[in-house]
């Protein structure tokens, strides 16, 4: 009775902990989609890369840890974090008002705008709502893009997909008019074949009420060292190269 106390204890103290104790032994727990190219993707040999990787792992590395990540879906990867399935989500997360009711954040590492998308011979050439009245509109479920479909074209028609490469293979099928997203997710896109039948619509979206901020690091509230840490080590990437390297390893042009 003694031992299934003592098992019980250690089991409940263990349940207990901050998760940043538990990566003390040298490893941080990462979570990101696997996706969202060229931010987070799988590669051939079903392996995580991108520019939300190397960052990561770049952090890590002046963390002196070493990065373990997970997939996860998107529409679970808030839900995984608070259920301490990793210590942090490093995967194009914009910050967001509504989102720091759930989570924190680190300093951004990066910020670029939302454009829309269309087919090149659509009649689609102006994203004024009174313009895509009537339209069907695409976005990521869950994102910042998804929001501001719902918020601002009440007149079209929104549907919302499980990933991005959903959303751009029904605008490829012409099951939608439009989509909505980061736009250099989409400008890789648009270099590949089937992203070749698509142009840019409209001027780039920044609005900080919806589109935030820039993207952070997302990690379960209060754990402020952790936090500390993580903003130490982007400062440091950013300052000594590392960050120049990795950003012009994925785009010809600041992302910062």
């Amino acid at each position: 009775m003694v031992l299934v106390r003592s098992a019980l204890a250690a089991f409940f103290v263990a349940m207990m902990m901050p998760a940043f104790a538990l990566a003390q032994e040298g490893v941080l727990r990462v979570g990101t989609e696997g996706a969202y190219p060229p931010f987070n993707f799988f590669d051939s040999n079903r392996q995580l890369q991108g520019f939300d990787v190397d960052i990561a792992n770049a952090v890590c590395e002046k963390l002196k840890m070493k990065c373990e990540f997970t997939a996860q879906d998107w529409d679970g990867i808030i839900p995984a974090l608070l259920a301490k399935k990793f210590d942090v989500i490093i995967a194009s997360m914009s910050i967001t008002e509504e989102r720091k009711k759930k989570v924190d954040f680190t300093n951004k590492y990066y910020n670029t705008p939302a454009r829309f998308v269309a087919a090149k011979d659509s009649d689609v050439k102006s994203v004024d709502p009174a313009a895509l009245a009537g339209k069907t509109l695409g976005a990521q479920s869950a994102t910042i893009h998804a929001n501001y479909l719902q918020e601002k074209y009440k007149d079209a028609e929104i549907k919302l997909y499980g990933s991005q490469d959903e959303a751009n293979l029904d605008l490829v099928s012409g099951r939608l008019d439009a989509i909505l997203a980061d736009s250099t997710v989409l400008y890789e896109w648009m270099k590949t074949a089937d992203g070749k039948c698509c142009e840019f619509v409209g001027e780039p979206l920044s609005d900080p009420a919806f589109f935030g901020i820039g993207a952070g690091f997302a990690l379960r509230k209060d754990e402020t060292e952790l936090r500390e840490k993580l903003n130490k080590a982007i400062a440091e990437i950013r300052a000594d190269g590392t960050y120049e390297k990795i950003n012009a390893k994925y785009f010809p042009f600041s992302v910062y």
